[in-house]
């Protein structure tokens, strides 16, 4: 064999083999000729890649259930809002099954967009792309887009769909998402955090949904763990599935969850009415609308909801449909601790938070589950300047060892110590009964409440009057000719004196006894008066919560 380009000649009757030599000072040759239509036509080609993805892997998407993630931006964001940022970032890991198999985007897309007007920052996670696993240069973008939404006051949306961390890359993945979770809690009180769960979200990554503000599942396609089935049967020999061990339902009664829906449509629809509730952050006031009249509205309905009996049970849902505007509301946690219901409304444009006891569940008492609840939304709506409205019938906390043995006392103090703590315009209204500690830990006028209103049919007391009457006159009664009758005598005497709906109002703890069909009239005229309210915060660098 010879050189390429080597010639053969004679030489003294041997053959001789001349290999050219370059001429390494020679000048190079010339570039292609480049064009500024050229490069755009490039770049234009390289963007259509990019934004129409894999095929294939989108079909398979889509086979599932489930949209693709600019899909999924699409629908939840105005039309033709959306301003990607790190279109072209790629992994620059190698080996182990990535290769040279690097995608752009690195299967997350990123950026920012608007919803009815209002500036929001999202991302969403491309499963098309590496399942959607997080890798170091997935984070980056991450972090990127959460620091833009800290430093311009704009609310964050993450569209989740992941398989995890990405295993190839190492330890840099695990780093990443201590980043997003650092960032969850700087943003926390600052801007709205709302994760949306579209797909698996597994191990670390559920962390960050559990440290944003709001969490939205779909029914199906939905699963979040820590540990995944595999894990669970390996250690316990338990076999689950990935719906039973993390689905949307299991989540809803765990309280991980706020919303749940059956398809992606309904969910976004309802991030975005939740979106137009809320301020873009801490330093703005919530959006408000045009006044409604509420203030001289008034609500006969009112009246006939709510039976004058303590006992019998009634919708705190309808009392709140009367007192809101249109009758809108969105509920948080409805199917976790449903003995009280948290929901967001407008009240004469207004946004307000509004807590109630529910006699529809467990007679609206409280438990350890229920003071969790309305604890944090307190403190959410505290932290957003968001007024909150609470509506009182509830007749104590609940007894039993059970509770005593979950802590009911540390965790009904979240609840007291998210209402002591709150600056927001409180407002209260005590529709029947409030009894004992749970009275006051009800936003009651001896932790802070602002406005104290009362219907005529309240009750207040430590306790009801049958209670009250067996332990007070607990000897009469068993020595008595007819206990029944002394018993009813006692309690008629013991109602009149003490628990009459003026008995607390005559103390100033309640500043009017209001008809109901004046309560949402009441209630705008005490919104109007309280929105100066200023409250300056103890020097402290926080307080120590009973979490």
């Amino acid at each position: 064999m010879r050189a390429v380009g080597s010639s053969v000649r004679r030489v003294n009757g041997r053959s001789v083999v001349d290999v050219p030599v370059p001429d390494v000072f020679a000048d190079p040759p010339p570039p292609d000729p480049r064009t500024m239509d050229g490069l755009r036509r490039e770049h234009g080609s390289l963007r259509d890649r990019i934004t129409a993805g894999d095929a294939a892997a989108a079909a398979r998407q889509r086979a599932l259930g489930k949209r693709t993630a600019r899909e999924r931006l699409a629908a939840l964001l105005d039309e033709g809002s959306f301003d990607e940022i790190d279109r072209y970032r790629r992994t620059q890991a190698h080996g182990l099954k990535i290769g040279e198999n690097r995608p752009h985007t690195d299967g997350v897309i990123a950026g920012s967009g608007t919803i009815a007007g209002r500036r929001v920052f999202v991302y969403a996670q491309d499963f098309t792309v590496f399942g959607g696993s997080l890798g170091e240069a997935h984070a980056a973008k991450i972090h990127k887009v959460m620091d833009l939404a800290i430093a311009t006051g704009a609310p964050l949306i993450a569209l989740n769909d992941s398989g995890g961390a990405r295993i190839q890359e190492g330890v840099p993945a695990l780093h990443g998402y201590g980043g997003i979770f650092h960032r969850n809690v700087r943003a926390s009180g600052v801007i709205p955090q709302i994760s949306v769960i579209l797909g698996p979200c597994a191990g670390g990554a559920a962390y960050s949904p559990a440290l944003s503000d709001f969490t939205f599942m779909v029914r199906d396609i939905a699963k979040m763990y820590l540990t995944g089935p595999d894990v669970v049967a390996a250690v316990s020999g338990q076999r689950v599935t990935h719906e039973q061990l993390g689905g949307a339902d299991v989540h809803a009664g765990t309280g991980v969850a706020t919303f749940v829906h059956d398809d992606e449509d309904s969910c976004f629809a309802d991030v975005r009415y939740l979106v137009s509730l809320l301020p873009g952050n801490n330093l703005e006031p919530p959006p408000g609308g045009p006044a409604r009249g509420a203030t001289t509205e008034l609500r006969p309905a009112l009246a006939g909801i709510v039976p004058v009996e303590p006992n019998k049970p009634y919708d705190m849902r309808a009392v709140v449909a009367e007192l809101v505007d249109d009758g809108e509301f969105i509920e948080l946690h409805e199917d976790w601790a449903p003995n009280v219901v948290c929901l967001l409304a407008r009240i004469d444009g207004c946004t307000v938070g509004v807590v109630g006891n529910q006699p529809m569940s467990l007679a609206g008492v409280l438990d350890v589950q229920a003071a969790q609840k309305a604890a944090r939304f307190v403190r959410f709506c505290d932290a957003f300047g968001i007024p909150l409205v609470t509506l009182v019938d509830v007749p104590g906390f609940l007894p039993g060892t059970d509770q005593e043995q979950a802590g009911v006392i540390r965790h009904g103090a979240k609840l007291l110590y998210a209402y002591c703590e709150a600056t927001v315009p409180r407002i209260s209204v005590i529709i029947r009964k409030a009894y004992g500690g749970a009275y006051i830990v009800m936003d009651s006028r001896s932790i802070g409440c602002d406005l104290a209103l009362a219907w005529p049919t309240n009750e207040i007391a430590v306790m009801g009057a049958e209670g009250a009457v067996n332990v007070l006159f607990r000897k009469e009664l068993a020595t008595a000719a007819d206990p029944e009758g002394l018993r009813a005598e006692l309690v008629h005497e013991y109602t009149g004196q003490l628990m009459h709906p003026y008995y607390a109002a005559e103390r100033g703890l309640i500043d009017d006894v209001i008809d109901p069909e004046q309560t949402r009239a009441a209630i705008a005229r005490g919104l109007e008066m309280l929105r100066g309210k200023r409250a300056d915060p103890v020097q402290r660098k926080h307080g120590n919560v009973p979490l």
